[in-house]
């Protein structure tokens, strides 16, 4: 048997985890009676989360925005200031592990009083985050958004830009939010294309709930959908290099959604990496910090031997001191 405490945590857990839940539903989680689940409802809205809930025998529990923080007891300015903290987080991955910081975010902005709530949205619109090296930047709030469209199963209107630079309004049904280390994708169904599609998060613009519950058929690997979708972006341009690392190093140094790679002996990997352009890939094979070796073709290593020579004499290189 469990402490009361433990499990109102487990409970605020489970409410945090999905739009709603029956009470037979939860009872069965915690293995306890619907009269428990009840009780710990009560004492959950003592506590001042606000917990909603459907009349009958098929309604249901949600979690509401509450009338004060809870448990931490926190006031005004400190629950604001950790609710600023950890989408800074999200935004920056300065934790490692953005998606945590993601998690926190939306449980915490789904029991804010609305007087917090909306000034973190003030804030939103005022806050201007440096792009991470190598990635564009994430308009203020759209992770929010996007997590919390997949939490509550609702179809969604996406403004979306595509690849190509051109704005599309889209209908989905949202599923789940991947990173790749890199960038933030959207995972979801298309409903027009009747089809699952990943969409950068850098690119949406507003997502929108119709309100219109929806219940996801035999779902896909979202990290294998997103991983596959990368792999199959065609580039006009790829160059193939020689690392000298074995295949689990360079894994490490370039990710299997960046490049595709082949093991060269027990010391080396081949690896091939697609880009736009010539200069785009001598400066991120420079900025790999290794020893590599260029097989193919001359004009990226003509492109990599140009930056190498022109950072050399920018510092000094070949001049006599």
């Amino acid at each position: 048997m469990i402490s009361t405490s433990a499990r109102l945590l487990r409970l605020v857990s489970l409410l945090s985890a999905r739009p709603t839940w029956t009470c037979r539903e939860l009872a069965e989680r915690m293995a306890v009676t619907d009269r428990t689940v009840r009780r710990d409802i009560a004492r959950l809205r003592e506590l001042g989360y606000g917990i909603e809930s459907d009349p009958g025998p098929w309604g249901g529990y949600r979690l509401g925005g509450g009338t004060r923080v809870p448990p931490l007891v926190l006031d005004d300015e400190e629950a604001l200031a950790v609710a600023v903290a950890l989408r800074d987080a999200a935004l920056s991955g300065v934790l490692g592990s953005d998606r945590a910081a993601l998690s926190a975010l939306l449980k915490l902005r789904q029991v804010l009083p609305p007087r917090i709530a909306d000034r973190l949205g003030e804030m939103d619109a005022t806050f201007v985050h440096t792009p991470r090296p190598g990635g564009p930047q994430i308009p203020p709030g759209v992770l929010t958004e996007l997590a919390a469209a997949c939490r509550r199963g609702e179809r969604s209107r996406l403004s979306y830009r595509d690849h190509a630079g051109k704005a599309t309004v889209r209908d989905v049904d949202p599923y789940r939010l991947v990173h790749t280390g890199r960038r933030w994708y959207f995972v979801a169904r298309d409903v027009a294309r009747d089809q699952w599609r990943t969409f950068r998060a850098d690119r949406v613009a507003h997502v929108h709930s119709t309100g219109h519950a929806v219940e996801l058929v035999d779902p896909p690997d979202p990290a294998l959908l997103v991983s596959r979708s990368i792999a199959g972006v065609v580039y006009p341009l790829y160059v193939t290099v020689r690392l000298a690392h074995p295949m689990d190093r360079a894994l490490r140094l370039v990710p299997p959604t960046i490049g595709t790679h082949h093991p060269d002996g027990p010391d080396a990997t081949i690896v091939e990496i697609g880009g736009n352009d010539a200069e785009q890939l001598a400066a991120y094979l420079l900025g790999l910090g290794t020893t590599l070796r260029v097989l193919s073709p001359d004009c990226v290593r003509e492109a990599l031997l140009r930056r190498t020579r022109d950072l050399s004499e920018d510092n000094g290189g070949g001049r006599p001191r």
